[in-house]
């Protein structure tokens, strides 16, 4: 198996965010026109190169309709809870999935590496989507290729949408977690849902007691095994909602507890464990 690494969601890169989020804050000054909505395809095909090359260098990515496919809302009913699901229906060549929002200010959504414990077929999580933009979802082989599926949504203001309560209330219980599980039967997938509490502040909030911008504080890694096996680890980044929800699927010979490990940007760190079910016939 070849491997490649893309570029990744470094530290440098997320100081450069939170100054990028708060400087687009400022600028949108509440318009209700997206500022992405008159561009035209030329102009978003641009930008899509301009992010692609800055995560996967003189990479070719070829499109495809077959190894993954984009499910999402054609306009978000809420910017800060948009569904996204991640189809990949030719599962077993798929090493890593990268979801790309291009007009976000930070576009890179998350990286997800998949391990032998995982079935990944389908992913689905909710994301926040700031502008009317082409979302990518890039699926990259066991063999170090990469293809990519697009799909257009149009919703506004999803990076900024205050979160209704103080930051000190969203960060009450920051790091708990829950996780339900679909049985699936002998032989077949278990789906799993992984909840996690945790506000993934954007850094383009404002506090509505103080009006200051809430600093980024957002999870950056997620890393789910089963009995030490690894399902799938996900770098994240300020475009994943808040209290993240990650649907996966276990592969069907995945047994034993299993364990979720959950970090943030500013060092938070929280553990939990689940028991998995046991299938039946």
């Amino acid at each position: 198996m070849t491997t490649h690494a893309p570029t990744p969601i470094s530290a440098t890169k997320r100081s450069f965010t939170a100054a990028l989020c708060l400087s687009a804050a400022m600028l949108m000054g509440g318009s209700a026109l997206a500022a992405g909505s008159s561009d035209t395809d030329a102009e978003r095909l641009e930008r899509w190169r301009d992010i692609a090359k800055s995560i996967f260098g003189d990479r070719t990515i070829e499109p495809t309709d077959a190894l993954i496919k984009v499910d999402a809302p054609p306009r978000a009913l809420d910017a800060s809870l948009v569904p996204i699901t991640l189809m990949m229906p030719e599962k077993d060549r798929i090493a890593a999935v990268h979801l790309i929002i291009d007009d976000n200010p930070s576009p890179y959504a998350a990286h997800i590496t998949f391990g032998p414990a995982a079935d990944p077929s389908e992913v689905k999580l909710r994301v926040r989507i700031n502008n009317y933009t082409n979302v990518h979802a890039v699926a990259e082989t066991k063999d170090g290729k990469l293809y990519e599926a697009v799909k257009f949504v149009k919703a506004s203001g999803g990076c900024s949408a205050p979160m209704g309560m103080s930051d000190e209330e969203a960060l009450k219980g920051a790091g708990d977690m829950k996780m339900k599980f679909a049985e699936g039967g002998q032989g077949k997938p278990t789906e799993a849902t992984l909840m996690v509490r945790h506000p993934n502040f954007s850094g383009m909030q404002m506090n509505q007691v103080t009006r200051d911008y809430t600093p980024a504080r957002y999870i950056n890694k997620l890393d789910v095994s089963s009995n030490g096996t690894l399902v799938f680890s996900m770098n994240g980044d300020i475009s994943i909602a808040s209290n993240p929800v990650i649907n996966f699927a276990l592969a069907p010979d995945a047994k034993g507890p299993i364990k979720v490990v959950a970090t943030d940007n500013q060092q938070g760190r929280w553990e939990h464990s689940f028991n998995t079910p046991t299938p039946s016939n």
